[in-house]
């Protein structure tokens, strides 16, 4: 009999919240790319406009609400994932097989994406309110401010056609799902979802299909619109979120026989 120490359900969504808070200016040119109509600036020029228009405070824009994704999102998926994993293991002595963790990292992924999609949509709205005109900003005070206007107003939680986009576009990622651990932002279907209700956008979606053929029209790499910061974001963020979290289990972890 050996004691090891293993993640408590809750360490996932704090190691994601420490790399968010390294990785958010990407995420946030990485938006400011994607919701573009049409390709004015490359990911440099994105960040010198908005550095220039707004201090580099804003490329921190909306890290409430990635605060507040992170907590929702990755929590729920690590959560799921780790204690059931660990407890089944612990139980059989034996490892899982992989067809069951990758059943269950889908199911853990997909969760998580539905509990994570309002928190999701406050912070893509607070990021992309640096590059909007004052007069349509939204000026969320802070994340929890945003959930709760969003909500009372009615503009996008309580609309049918946002939540068959939001739902099929969680549903598409799904498919893409192999494990919490490799279940990372895909660029096209956060494109997908996010198309779909952006205000400064003039074509109303009535699902991911329609989505896809909008913005088809704007051309094959209005597809790939963010992937530079996007990739770039992708290695830091996942190795960081790794890091904290193997440092979380190690120093607070829960002791258990093996």
């Amino acid at each position: 009999m050996t004691e090891k120490k293993v993640s408590r359900w809750y360490f996932g969504g704090l190691a994601s919240c420490g790399a968010a808070c390294c990785t958010h200016p990407l995420d946030l040119i990485k938006v400011h790319l994607q919701t573009q109509q049409e390709v004015k600036s490359r990911m440099t020029g994105m960040v010198i406009q908005v550095v220039r228009s707004d201090g580099v405070l804003a490329l921190y824009s909306g890290l409430s609400a990635s605060l507040c994704r992170q907590m929702t999102y990755s929590l729920t998926r690590f959560a799921i994932y780790e204690t059931v994993r660990d407890r089944i293991s612990s139980g059989s002595q034996a490892p899982l097989p992989f067809y069951q963790k990758v059943l269950l990292g889908a199911f853990g992924g997909f969760t998580g994406g539905l509990v994570g999609t309002p928190a999701d949509l406050v912070n893509v709205r607070m990021q992309n309110d640096v590059k909007l005109p004052a007069h349509l900003r939204r000026n969320y005070a802070h994340a929890l401010d945003g959930l709760y206007r969003v909500w009372h107003e009615a503009q996008c939680l309580q609309s049918q056609s946002l939540q068959t986009s939001f739902v099929r576009a969680r549903i598409v990622r799904l498919a893409h799902l192999m494990a919490p651990r490799l279940s990372r932002w895909l660029s096209a279907t956060e494109l997908a979802a996010r198309l779909g209700w952006h205000c400064e956008r003039q074509v109303e979606t009535v699902g991911v299909m329609h989505c896809l053929i909008e913005t088809a029209k704007l051309g094959p790499m209005a597809f790939y619109k963010g992937l530079v910061p996007a990739g770039i974001r992708l290695v830091p963020h996942t190795v960081l979120t790794f890091i904290f979290l193997e440092q979380l289990r190690k120093n607070f972890g829960m002791k258990v026989i093996a």
